[in-house]
């Protein structure tokens, strides 16, 4: 089949290498795809959010199939676009969308479905958050309600922390993503893990699963980020996990959402705290995750393609693609300055070969005249696959260390602890 990738990031690149791995798979185009993408497929220049010329590239070029890699292309309602012009496409409706476009809907769809999830507080001013905030006891996650590009949380220690952020925020400022609303929680304890779910719009399947970092530094400090790195399997969760999940989680999503008469196709991202009382919900995102796609990717065999395409038509088809046993840890590689500013790298030579059962996935970025010229943050995701979490660690910072050495004059920097110890 012909497929279409949209999205220009790291994610995007490592779902095209698996589809391009897929039997079913003939031929990609990405939209508008970067300096990996480019390597097994065409580079399309359309915006991720132009729904009208990504149907009729679609059109033009034959697609078979469409898979929206970006948060703001399912914001954008680019899946609807696509189903009314009879594509067939992977990615939820735009409504079914803002489970992850709005921290505050996805909280009340929460709490009106009795998913496990941290207590809230919905507020519109400073001065409503100061009400809030007047009695709160322990640690306080304020959240923008819109889409931020990975910049729109912060975990407080305290009612007082929260208030310098929210007076920033309300002040000169402004919130990240636009509007007014702000959701502000209860700072929950225990192990995260992202898990992945696959929705046909009558079932929901849990997938794989990972854990991230966020944190721009060593053993978890610093501002957050859009994320560091991330493993796959998340290993230390009890061996009953991924039944209690589907209990306590996707099982309630999914009647949530058939009773809200939401059609979900795509991907569900359940970011979970696995608490002392079992897992709650951090957020969801409506799309695959970065870094963790990244190092996802490597663990599937078989017809990706053919399986992605099996859930955008309405019936998993789960034997078409198997998950390895085995470990994959992955680290990203970023400028300086990031994650307060994106600082453009050029001229990174675009050869990154590495050992057998490592590769490297770039984030936004363009090839030319045979170089590569990096838009600057996030620049590489560098993973290994291995026989447990250390093996592939290990082999991981050695892909490292070779890509570092080469890419010297970048100045790009990286957390060293990426799949050490039990938690991050």
């Amino acid at each position: 089949m012909r497929i279409v990738i949209v999205g220009s990031g790291a994610r995007e690149d490592a779902l095209s290498w698996r589809l391009a791995r897929s039997p079913s798979c003939e031929s990609i185009v990405a939209a508008p795809g970067n300096a990996g993408t480019a390597s097994r497929g065409e580079n399309v220049r359309v915006s991720v959010t132009d729904g009208p010329s990504l149907v009729e590239l679609c059109r033009h070029r034959n697609i078979d199939f469409a898979v929206l890699g970006s948060e703001t292309t399912i914001a954008a309602g680019v899946a609807d676009r696509m189903a009314a012009a009879g594509i067939s496409v992977f990615g939820p409706s735009r409504s079914a969308g803002r489970l992850e476009s709005s921290k505050i809907f996805s909280k009340r769809f929460m709490q009106r479905h009795r998913i496990p999830t941290a207590r809230a507080a919905v507020v519109h001013s400073l001065d409503a958050a100061s009400r809030a905030l007047a009695e709160w006891e322990g640690g306080v996650v304020v959240k923008a309600d819109g889409l931020a590009a990975g910049k729109g949380v912060v975990v407080t220690k305290d009612a007082d922390e929260a208030r310098a952020v929210l007076r920033d925020w309300y002040g000169a400022s402004g919130i990240p993503g636009g509007g007014n609303g702000v959701l502000l929680e209860q700072r929950l304890e225990g192990r995260e893990c992202s898990v992945f779910a696959l929705s046909d719009g009558t079932s929901l399947t849990p997938f794989l699963d990972a854990r991230d970092y966020k944190r721009a530094g060593d053993g978890d400090t610093g501002p957050n980020t859009g994320g560091m790195g991330a493993y796959s399997p998340a290993d230390d969760l009890p061996a009953n996990a991924l039944d209690v999940i589907r209990e306590r989680i996707l099982d309630p999503v999914l009647r949530g959402l058939q009773a809200d008469e939401e059609r979900y196709v795509g991907v569900l991202y359940c970011g979970l705290m696995w608490t002392q009382a079992g897992p709650a919900v951090i957020e969801f995102n409506v799309r695959f995750g970065d870094p963790e796609t990244q190092v996802l990717m490597p663990r599937i065999d078989g017809d990706f393609a053919a399986l992605l395409k099996s859930v955008a038509d309405g019936a998993t088809d789960a034997s078409a693609a198997t998950v390895s046993a085995r470990h994959c840890v992955g680290v990203v590689l970023a400028t300086e300055s990031y994650p307060y500013a994106s600082t453009p790298v050029n001229d990174l030579v675009p050869d990154v070969s590495l050992p057998d059962g490592c590769q490297a996935f770039w984030g936004g970025s363009t090839l030319e005249n045979g170089h590569v010229r990096a838009s600057g943050g996030r620049v590489l995701t560098v993973t290994a696959i291995g026989d447990g979490r250390e093996d592939a660690r290990v082999r991981a910072y050695a892909a490292v260390r070779t890509l570092s050495s080469r890419f010297g004059n970048a100045n790009l920097t990286y957390r060293s602890d990426i799949g050490a110890g039990a938690q991050p």
